[in-house]
């Protein structure tokens, strides 16, 4: 069974959201888990919940990484925080990945500092699992962690990710498509246009170019982008399911008079809310470091820290940084 490290100290409701969902996930056999944070408050909030040593080890950390911190400033100051600590277990071997719901930043200024890239990544992609109207998952990268990108980089986006997807989804040869203004090949602006030609020489599933609306109809499994696109379309995505959600339940609550026919609609909510629910895909992962590093929301609850274990472990026993350099040395990427 794989170890996967967890920064107790990253989301809003710390640590107790991250000890409820290591609980979780060794329940359910995911993972053995290594809780990363001050040892006595870990030992209390287990001892309440009576899981003391049962497949859950602590490693101390005396600090924390805020939210408000800046990324270069808290790796320098805080050389014993949780996420710093935890990422160590991981380059180490004593853990085969992490997660952390805490600052973005810090998690990926760390992740590729202490871990290092793999042989062959140029920038390491930060991918998001979006849900689709076919019931599939697509994966979006970059969603943020490289705000300026080179054609050659989508390139190498477009090999991580369809490796990501076939190892975590099964998919024997995901669909891959390059986001742009329009599918025709000229459309686009210098980067999609140069990148465009580079994809297409690539031994993967690649349809070509694909709009927004592509993202959540299921006609592709991967789209690349550059992270500041990629993080403009998560925010977005975000914040509509957010409302979308908020107004059916309005809705629904204002024309429903019968007791059935609230029952049935409230199943159907239900059912709706499960499918948008961030939490089911646990976090994203950070393609290209040397070991698995998924980052969660902020606001993740004790499901989305037990997935996020759940796709680190998978992660790590899929191989996919093996295949990752395998397939980047074999398609003889373009650099420069």
């Amino acid at each position: 069974m794989r170890r996967i490290a967890v920064d107790a100290m990253g989301t809003d409701a710390a640590p107790q959201t991250e000890v409820d969902g290591a609980i979780q996930a060794v329940r359910e056999k995911f993972a053995e888990v290594v809780l990363v944070g001050p040892e006595d408050v870990l030992k209390r909030e287990l001892a309440r919940r009576d899981s003391l040593g049962r497949g859950i080890e602590i490693a101390h950390a005396s600090e924390a990484v805020t939210m408000d911190e800046g990324a270069a400033k808290s790796f320098r100051r805080k050389r014993d925080s949780s996420l710093r600590v935890a990422a160590r277990l991981v380059r180490e071997g004593k853990a085969d990945g992490f997660i952390s719901a805490g600052n973005t930043g810090a998690v990926m200024t760390t992740a590729k500092i202490v871990l290092g890239s793999l042989e062959g990544v140029d920038r390491p992609g930060l991918a998001a699992v979006f849900p689709t109207s076919t019931g599939k998952a697509a994966v979006l990268l970059d969603v943020g962690a490289n705000v300026d990108c080179k054609p050659h980089h989508l390139e190498q986006f477009a090999v991580m990710g369809e490796i990501y997807y076939r190892v975590i989804f099964g998919v024997e040869r995901p669909r891959v498509g390059l986001l742009s203004i329009g599918e025709e090949e000229q459309k686009g602006n210098d980067l999609t246009r140069e990148a465009l030609g580079l994809l297409k020489q690539l031994p993967l599933k690649f349809v070509g170019n694909v709009e927004g609306r592509d993202l959540y109809n299921g006609r592709v499994e991967v789209i690349v982008c550059d992270g500041f696109i990629g993080n403009v379309a998560l925010k977005i995505s975000e914040g509509l399911i957010e409302a979308v959600s908020k107004l059916l339940k309005e809705a629904l609550s204002r024309t429903l008079s019968s007791k059935v026919g609230y029952v049935l609609s409230r199943k159907a909510f239900q059912h709706f809310k499960k499918r948008v629910d961030y939490s089911e895909y646990g976090g994203a992962p950070l393609l290209g470091v040397r070991g698995a590093c998924i980052i969660c929301h902020g606001g993740s609850n004790a499901n989305a820290i037990k997935n996020a274990i759940r796709v680190a472990a998978e992660f790590a026993e899929g191989k996919v940084n093996e295949k990752i350099q395998h397939d980047l040395a074999a398609a003889s990427l373009s650099r420069g």
